[in-house]
């Protein structure tokens, strides 16, 4: 079977510049807005916008999109998104402690009486919290790993260990680099011989001994407060089984990129307000459709005990027939269990996404394989839910293939609608390659020692 993701006749590639002198599409950067803000005015390479981080005594509050006017951004932009993004967050949280929330509205920064309480939890945490494990499973990049890792050195919270999983690999490149690094790093190697990320996951799970196992991609780095503000998480609800995180672009250089972001990114407009998914409180969104906006593998922790107790489904993830949706399944899995979800938007992920046309294509063709393959997972685990899932047939079909897709939502007319073929392609095929993975992950399980 030929990939659609190769497939020369079903799209022309998009005209992309490469020459220097265009404007990259945006520049990525954080803002304090405790502080007062001035002008952005970048030196060097031109951009199209700026993508603003938004933080508030440390804290992400909200994420801004702002075009560059004369090579610039001006005080007053930015000041007016502050204000239409955040402002009651702002008020709020200023003025609980002894704060002028009008000056940070206005760009002029504040100094507070009382530091917020969550600085308070995040030093407890610091000092006290509980040991976590955090698993990054890669195959034959070394370098992106390298800077993963890099990233971990910056976390403020001390009580963590790192494991890495080379998942089937060509050659002893991630190996080597890992010997390389200072024992200070506290990282553990090992091998899982069986392509795929749910290979590579259960192989972590059976290896760690830490009450919580953390999760991030070999192509992210991770805010220096990311791990304290996941098990914040965990510390306001204890008896949560997961805890997910919000992840950013880290770069948009190219088209490609900002495509991507156009279509929804990691992130899908979750936002910055923490929620809790419980399948069992009244009113709560199905776990089935349209699927929760729980978080990403990307940006996710687990209670080990009860993600051991589930694991992940070998025949789903990157790496194998299916792609991805390895996450969405254990996800969904422990809504319909009973199990508590918390999406905790302070524990930040930065993601380097695809630069170039062809891996963005197979992304695509990824995640309508992986959608579907979900679905035909999960009736696997969960058979009582076909009539349930047979209801919601008409409006997932209006979703996916009409213009209501909640994350085509706000883009603009010029996006690719090849991109959209891709992923159609995807789901198609997404129930028949689940099935033809399961066998291979069957026979892979009973060829290992």
């Amino acid at each position: 079977m030929t990939s659609a993701a190769t497939d020369e006749n079903l799209a022309d590639k998009p005209e992309e510049s490469s020459s220097t002198a265009v404007p990259r599409p945006a520049l990525i950067l954080d803002c304090e807005i405790s502080e007062p803000i001035s002008d952005i005015r970048p030196v060097g390479e031109s951009y199209l916008e700026a993508w603003i981080l938004l933080r508030l005594f440390t804290e992400p509050v909200g994420f801004v999109r702002l075009p560059f006017l004369d090579g610039a951004v001006s005080t007053a932009a930015i000041v007016d998104a502050v204000q239409a993004e955040c402002g009651e967050t702002v008020n709020d949280l200023v003025s609980s402690n002894g704060g002028d929330p009008t000056a940070v509205l206005a760009g002029r920064g504040t100094s507070i009486e009382n530091a917020p309480k969550f600085i308070a939890d995040q030093q407890r945490l610091i000092e006290s919290g509980p040991k976590v494990t955090v698993v990054i499973c890669t195959r034959d990049r070394p370098d992106d790993l390298d800077r993963a890792i890099d990233s971990l050195r910056q976390q403020r919270y001390r009580n963590f260990d790192v494991l890495v999983v080379d998942n089937a690999p060509p050659n002893d490149s991630t190996r080597t680099r890992i010997a390389a690094r200072p024992a200070s790093d506290n990282i553990t190697y090992t091998v899982e011989p069986r392509k795929g990320l749910s290979w590579a996951r259960n192989c972590a799970i059976a290896m760690v001994t830490s009450p919580y196992v953390a999760w991030m991609d070999d192509d992210e780095t991770a805010d220096p407060h990311w791990l304290v503000e996941i098990m914040a998480g965990f510390d306001r609800l204890p008896d949560a089984a997961a805890v997910s995180g919000i992840v950013v672009p880290a770069e948009v250089r190219t088209q490609p990129q900002l495509w991507f972001e156009q279509y929804g990114g990691h992130s899908k407009g979750r936002g910055f307000v923490q929620d809790v998914f419980d399948a069992k409180a009244p009113g709560a969104q199905s776990p089935l459709f349209p699927v929760p906006p729980f978080g990403v593998g990307a940006n996710m922790a687990f209670n080990t005990a009860k993600m051991r107790a589930m694991g992940f489904d070998n025949a789903m993830g990157a790496g194998t027939l299916t792609c991805g949706c390895e996450d969405t399944l254990i996800f969904s899995r422990l809504l319909l269990a009973g199990e508590k979800v918390v999406y905790q938007p302070t524990a930040l992920m930065r993601h380097y996404h695809r630069e170039d046309w062809d891996a963005l294509t197979k992304q695509m063709y990824g995640y309508g394989a992986g959608l579907t393959a979900f679905y035909t997972a999960l009736l696997r685990y969960e058979p009582k839910q076909l009539l349930a899932l047979f209801a919601l047939i008409p409006a997932a079909a209006r979703t996916a293939f009409g213009k209501g897709e909640v994350s085509m939502r706000g883009v603009p007319e010029d996006f690719p609608t090849e991109l959209l073929r891709y992923k159609t392609r995807g789901m198609i095929a997404g129930p028949v390659l689940y099935l033809r993975a399961a066998a291979r992950a069957r026979r892979a399980r009973r060829s290992s020692p």
